[in-house]
């Protein structure tokens, strides 16, 4: 015996149009076999399109509203799905609308073009101004990207009719399915010029050389892109433009690493100037500066220059450089620079060779 058609969708028998679609779209995606391995779940599609192709029309729902499933004997129900626009509802609610079989009418916009610039280390910490060349699709100059000759006209497309699409009907498991598809000849927009346009045969579109001078922010790291809407590719007859993307390429520079917003350098000094403390000069991404060596350096020891590092693409705050000090020491390669050296080393004893003083042992110092 045949189970209530409301009951097998789940609505009340007042449920309006919009309340059993919604309904019939829930099942749909939930037993529906191609993604439920259920063996039950294809005979209960079944059953639910059946209840759907009923309940959702005005004629044959009165019937059954009024004497059951005997008012329906002798009417085609149960997959056959002679309304055809009961099977679009079906797939609608596997695939959300006009993401597959259902065509969208209108020319294609146009697609996104990606190029590549090479920067410095110290441009992409201050920003660069860098002029563009690339080769693109363009809108035809000549029919100014309608694609119909100057002085012509649009007529309606004899395959579609006007409307953009074409459909086929083909028959399948559940009965027979309506496919819906764009128009191959005026590629879903209804219309063709009358006389296509001679430079672009019809399209509207011609290979083309873009010139533009791009603003490149500071701060900037390798491999960040920017967009600039509307500089790719000519769209179809009209139809919007893609996006410029910039993609950014940042040189190697062996004086520097970034680290975030910091810059990361190393400086050679003299074992000497390491000792005795010394000004050294530095090189930063704006140009020279100087550090002050605090006497007794060690290998490794780091100073920092607030504010040399790169600046935050959001505009708040800016990283520091870290200056790493190298201690180069020196090959001692006279008698005269062994005696000098011995010299020294006899004058220093234990305590110059000792550890440096920790946070606390400073801040004791400081107010000793």
């Amino acid at each position: 015996m045949k189970r209530d058609y409301y009951e097998i969708l789940g609505v009340p028998r007042d449920a309006d149009e919009a309340a059993i679609k919604k309904a019939f779209r829930l099942k749909a995606r939930e037993l529906h076999p191609d993604v439920n391995p259920d063996p039950q779940a294809e005979s209960r599609f079944k059953e639910c399109a059946e209840a759907y192709e009923v309940l959702s029309t005005a004629e044959t729902r009165d019937l059954y509203d009024r004497y059951g499933h005997d008012g329906l004997r002798g009417r085609q129900t149960g997959g056959d799905f002679a309304d055809f626009g009961s099977f679009q509802d079906l797939f609608d609610a596997f695939f959300g609308g006009d993401v597959f079989g259902r065509a969208t009418r209108g020319s294609r916009g146009g697609e996104d073009v990606a190029v590549a610039v090479q920067l410095t280390f110290a441009e992409s910490a201050q920003g660069a101004t860098r002029p563009l060349e690339y080769g693109i699709v363009g809108a035809c100059e000549t029919c100014a990207g309608l694609g119909a000759k100057p002085g012509t006209h649009m007529t309606r497309c004899d395959t579609c009719g006007g409307q953009g699409q074409v459909r086929q009907v083909s028959r399948g498991p559940f009965g027979q399915f309506l496919r819906t598809s764009v128009c191959p000849d005026c590629h879903g927009e209804g219309e063709r010029p009358a006389e296509p346009c001679a430079d672009c045969r019809g399209s509207g579109r011609r290979p083309t050389t873009e010139q533009l001078t791009v603003d490149i922010p500071a701060g900037i790291a390798a491999g960040q892109r920017i967009r600039i809407p509307g500089r790719g590719a000519a769209g179809e007859r009209g139809a919007p433009a893609g996006d410029l993307y910039v993609q950014v390429q940042v040189a190697e520079d062996e004086r520097f690493r970034r680290e975030g917003l910091d810059v990361v350098t190393r400086v050679a000094v003299p074992v000497t100037d390491a000792m005795t403390g010394a000004s050294v000069t530095v090189p930063t991404v704006d140009g020279e500066a100087h550090i002050e060596l605090r006497p007794g350096t060690q290998p490794n020891d780091e100073y920092v220059l607030r504010g040399k590092g790169f600046p935050a693409l959001n505009g708040r705050g800016r990283g520091d450089q870290r200056v790493v000090v190298e201690v180069r020491v020196p090959r001692v390669q006279t008698e005269d620079g062994r005696k000098a050296v011995e010299t020294l080393a006899s004058q220093l004893d234990a305590r110059a060779y000792k550890e440096d003083e920790g946070f606390f042992d400073r801040l004791k110092h400081a107010f000793r």
